[in-house]
């Protein structure tokens, strides 16, 4: 069976908040997931529903599969890096704040139940060639910009001595 991957780092959002959304859609095709993320008002909705519209289409471009026989196969939340911050408190203290950020991943395989089986293509249609587009020839050399006129108001030496006056 065939699959395709997508992977998603450093977003910054809790693993514990991403993992709800992610148990949603384990398991399910990708249409059915994408319309239940869709309507999901949860904020790890969209960025899990992005990933997977990745993952789809990595599998029809480069692996050649059929979008509608698409399941998830895996979807995992690992943890990222977590941002330490402080926030004062009474008293002269503070306590320390996780900014946590989650990594994930999706891996979507072909469902062997809902797999059409694909027509070969027409032997008698020849395929297309690659065409090597002659060099460039190289352009005239451009003229140098004329120079501008300068607007500023020359003075005289007489001018400045009148206006000392």
């Amino acid at each position: 069976m065939e699959s395709a991957q997508a992977t998603l780092r450093f977003l910054r959002m809790s693993p514990r908040k991403v993992r709800l959304v992610a148990d949603m859609v384990r398991g399910q095709h990708v249409d059915t997931a994408l319309a239940q993320l869709w309507h999901n008002k949860k904020a790890a909705s969209r960025p899990v529903r992005k990933l997977i519209e990745s993952a789809a289409a990595n599998a029809v471009n480069n692996h050649n599969l059929e979008r509608s026989a698409l399941i998830i196969q895996t979807i995992t939340v690992d943890d990222g890096p977590t941002m330490k911050r402080f926030m004062p408190r009474a008293h002269g203290r503070a306590t320390m704040l996780r900014k946590r950020s989650s990594h994930l991943r999706v891996v979507v395989a072909e469902d062997p139940k809902r797999v059409t089986k694909k027509e070969a293509a027409p032997a008698d249609k020849p395929e297309k060639k690659a065409t090597k587009k002659a060099p460039a020839s190289k352009a005239a050399p451009k003229k140098p910009a004329a120079k501008k006129k300068s607007t500023t108001k020359k003075t005289s030496a007489a001018s400045k001595t009148k206006k000392q006056d």
